[in-house]
């Protein structure tokens, strides 16, 4: 096991979304059930909160919880890690909100799950309001076999990048389509799955090793009422970050609705002008 690792030595390298859940399942190669989910962009204290409340207007802490659970009951998994953006202030952890991520994860804990977080761009003084029992990783990330899981503001660590498969979240991204009973403002989250042309040398030293991974996955926003980004308007703001420029852009994209609907190759006017597939 790496020093950044999970668990014990496992090749994890079977990396499948969850039939309608914004919701990674990470499980050793030959296996159906254990390994680990993955969730990302959690946001706990979406909101504002007010005196007498337990939580803000809008967190969904206990129905992400829950659904975290359901699935975990189904694929008989060993843990959760959350690749990032568990709580949304950037700054800061007032008492509400240091109780609504300590419950949260102490929810999943008294299940008998392990839980791991990689810090987001949101998680300043995160760990003051995590139970001792979550791991912490740095943000670079971390592995589990040949798995890379990080957040995607922060370069990942040099041994990510040596995964066979990267695992990222940070951009919320979503599709506008025709409103729904599921989707009234006409904005569906969705997955991107990345596939990486052979790495080439570098002819220079540079700081940070090459990308050797074979594709990336980049999650759909686990709480629902985040912002979503639509891949199909003219320019996503969110999008203009590393994770879009240097791994995005950098291979043939296609994107899927959380139910498994194929939207096919994303063609976004960036991509043309770098000359993406």
């Amino acid at each position: 096991m790496e020093a950044s690792g999970v668990g014990g030595p496992v090749e994890a390298e079977k990396v499948r979304p969850v039939p309608g859940h914004p919701i990674l399942h990470v499980t050793p190669t030959g296996a159906s059930e254990g390994g680990w989910l993955v969730a990302a962009d959690a946001h706990l204290g979406l909101g504002s909160f007010h005196p007498g409340q337990p939580s803000p207007p809008g967190s969904r802490a206990e129905e992400m919880a829950e659904e975290l659970l359901n699935v975990a009951r189904r694929t008989r998994v060993r843990g959760v890690i959350f690749a990032g953006d568990l709580k949304q202030p950037i700054v800061g952890m007032s008492p509400p909100l240091r109780r609504e991520v300590f419950d949260f994860c102490a929810t999943l804990l008294s299940a008998g799950l392990s839980v791991d977080a990689v810090p987001g761009n949101h998680d300043v003084g995160l760990a003051r309001g995590l139970p001792r029992e979550v791991r912490l990783h740095p943000v670079g990330g971390l592995r589990v076999g040949k798995v890379g899981i990080f957040h995607g503001h922060a370069w990942p660590s040099n041994p990510v990048l040596r995964s066979t498969t990267l695992v990222a979240g940070h951009l919320h991204p979503g599709f506008r389509l025709a409103p729904s009973p599921t989707g009234p403002g006409g904005k569906s989250r969705c997955w991107l799955r990345v596939e990486f042309p052979p790495p080439v040398p570098a002819r220079r030293r540079r700081k940070h090793g090459p990308i050797l991974a074979r594709e990336l996955v980049v999650m759909p926003a686990l709480n629902p009422l985040t912002g979503t980004e639509s891949l199909n308007r003219s320019a996503p703001a969110r999008f203009r970050t590393f994770l879009w420029k240097r791994f995005v852009l950098r291979g043939a994209t296609r994107a899927y609705l959380l139910d498994g609907t194929d939207l096919g190759p994303l063609r976004h006017p960036s991509m043309a002008a770098t000359g993406s597939r």
